[in-house]
């Protein structure tokens, strides 16, 4: 227990830390050219960045850089530095595993790995419209793809993965790749890609949890 504690308090020093110097790299970023660079919207009148993240609706006051929505933490994170590194790159459409993004030969890699048990697990047992009504909770549209099934998710506008599904039938189990766009890296390092991307998983879990409910 007593470890539990101390690791979890480790976590959010890493956090506060982190947090703290992208907020101070921010400082130095007009609000009009943080719109252009991540897709936002610049509200002038309100003094707000607003952005989509996953389905929900976020706003970012300027110049302090609060979010007003409640987020956790690593979500937090994760957005102030998609703030401080888009560089307005357009979307290549050309989608790619983790591993061959920038730097993602070992956690790219490695995510790829996990991803894939994952997402086994989260579609046994499920049909195509169950899922679709859990993508939808997080914003997600159809599109045309390689799987039974595949959705494209926004986390954040500049910033999508494609998600391939294969359903489940007499001979094979279910599976899932998660993909991301080759300009990926142009928004995110590849240690935020894995971040955001077990993010979404942890979403697709509580998105099915509430559809339970």
């Amino acid at each position: 227990m007593a470890e539990t504690k101390e690791k979890a308090k480790a976590q959010n020093r890493a956090f506060q830390e982190m947090k703290k110097a992208a907020l101070e790299r921010l400082q130095e970023k007009p609000a009009e050219q943080a719109a252009e660079k991540t897709g936002a919207v610049w509200k002038a009148q309100q003094g707000q960045l607003e952005l989509i993240s996953l389905g929900q609706r976020i706003q970012i006051a300027y110049p302090s850089w609060e979010i007003e929505e409640e987020l956790e933490e690593w979500h937090t994170l994760l957005l102030y530095h998609y703030l401080d590194m888009a560089d307005g790159t357009p979307l290549s459409r050309e989608w790619v595993t983790f591993g061959n993004l920038k730097d993602g030969l070992i956690r790219g890699t490695g995510f790829d790995r996990t991803a894939d048990m994952e997402l086994g697990k989260f579609l046994k047992g499920k049909e195509i419209e169950e899922l679709k009504s859990i993508f939808e909770k997080l914003g997600a549209e159809t599109v045309d793809g390689r799987g039974d099934l595949s959705v494209e998710i926004s986390i954040f506008p500049r910033y999508p993965f494609l998600l391939n599904i294969w359903l489940e039938d007499e001979e094979f189990q279910a599976t899932g790749k998660l993909l991301a766009d080759k300009s990926a890296d142009h928004y995110l390092t590849i240690e935020d890609a894995v971040t955001a991307g077990e993010l979404l998983l942890r979403k697709l879990k509580e998105a099915e949890a509430a559809a339970v409910q």
